[in-house]
């Protein structure tokens, strides 16, 4: 017979194990919505010369950063309003902007994507890397590699 003193780490693991899958689970969703919502923040930052700037930077404010934003690139200021101002600035200086994602993840409030982005159809474009630190669904930190496409390389791989 089983006696309720032998049942109990039985138990115990149960309610361990189911509570872990929970979190498990949890943490899962939260990395997707975090991936989803930074793909769609790269896709309004990048790839919509359609939409009006303003238009696109109220976007931005509003769905896409958070509002104590950290900018951890060296070549942009701190703040959610410098990153759009810079931005605001290279939509008109490069109305043909285009950016592809070529791969990303997640991890916990973490994303990553590897991309390509170019001024204009016809250039080479810079490969980048960059890493958001997500907040309730909004990019609250970013910190951002990046080198340009060379013509020439020494080997046959490209950097896609």
């Amino acid at each position: 017979m089983i006696t309720p003193a032998k049942m109990l780490p039985f138990v115990l693991t149960m309610v361990v194990s189911a509570t872990l899958s929970a979190k498990e689970n949890t943490d899962k969703k939260l990395e997707e919505l975090n991936l989803e919502k930074a793909l769609y923040c790269m896709e309004i930052l990048e790839n919509r010369p359609d939409l009006e700037t303003s238009i696109r930077l109220g976007m931005l404010k509003n769905e896409c950063f958070a509002e104590n934003y950290i900018q951890h690139a060296p070549h942009i200021p701190d703040g959610r309003d410098a990153v759009l101002s810079v931005f605001e600035q290279r939509y008109k200086k490069y109305p043909k902007l285009s950016m592809s994602v070529k791969r990303s993840a997640a991890e916990g409030d973490l994303v990553w994507l590897h991309l390509h982005v170019k001024h204009t159809p016809d250039a080479l474009g810079a490969a980048l890397i960059h890493i958001f630190r997500m907040e309730e669904g909004k990019i609250a930190e970013h910190w951002g590699v990046g080198q340009p496409v060379p013509k020439e390389t020494k080997n046959n791989n490209t950097m896609f």
